[in-house]
């Protein structure tokens, strides 16, 4: 059988398993290949191997150091120009890096596994802080909007949700507080998908003035 062009072979060899949220933020030029960007809490790369690709200065931190190893042998195929040592091993709250030495800093489906709220606070302030003014901030995390009647609190903002799983949910209240603190700009509406009642995912994008 032959490939059409637009088929999802070609489609998965070109952008990998990017985030589709990530994708839109890459089509209306908020994220670019001239920019340096942090992958925070970033995995095997799903979200950070088409920059590489495209020429973007990538450095990515994740907790898990297996997980360090496979971002490094992904960016050692897509970019052999970068550095190693751009990936490392790190927590959220505690980032290896100067004050204002990003473009864009993309943290996808991390937070929602913060222990407590001081860790999940304590988490956003490094990214903000190694953001450069300009830049832009995007995560996306579990939530309990549109869903608030059918989680189970248990500590902190640790619920369970319906599908069984345990997470620590943010509300639209505690994200626009943490908005303002920052003196944020709010670059998107808060965004949300439901997925049949079962869990939900929002996405939080913000620009640093």
């Amino acid at each position: 059988m032959t490939e059409t062009p637009c088929g999802p072979e070609r489609l998965l060899s070109e952008f990998g398993h990017l985030d589709i949220y990530v994708f839109d933020q890459l089509l209306r030029g908020r994220i670019t290949a001239e920019m340096r960007v942090l992958d925070a809490g970033c995995g095997g790369g799903r979200n950070s191997e088409y920059l590489m690709r495209c020429g973007a200065e990538v450095f990515g931190v994740d907790a898990d150091s297996a997980q360090v190893a496979s971002v490094r042998a992904v960016a050692a195929k897509a970019a052999p120009e970068l550095p190693s040592t751009n990936f490392g091993v790190a927590r959220l709250s505690d980032l290896p890096f100067p004050a204002d030495h990003f473009h864009a800093v993309i943290c996808s489906a991390v937070l929602h596994f913060s222990k407590d709220s001081a860790e999940f606070e304590g988490g956003v302030s490094e990214m903000w802080r190694v953001l450069k003014p300009g830049g832009v901030f995007f995560a996306r995390l579990a939530s309990t909007i549109g869903v608030e009647s059918r989680v189970v609190h248990l500590q902190d903002r640790w619920h369970r949700l319906p599908d069984g799983s345990d997470r620590f949910l943010v509300d639209e209240q505690y994200l626009l507080s943490i908005t303002s603190d920052l003196g944020a700009k709010q670059l998107d509406p808060l965004k949300t998908t439901v997925v049949q009642n079962m869990r939900s995912m929002t996405t939080w994008v913000l620009g640093k003035r």
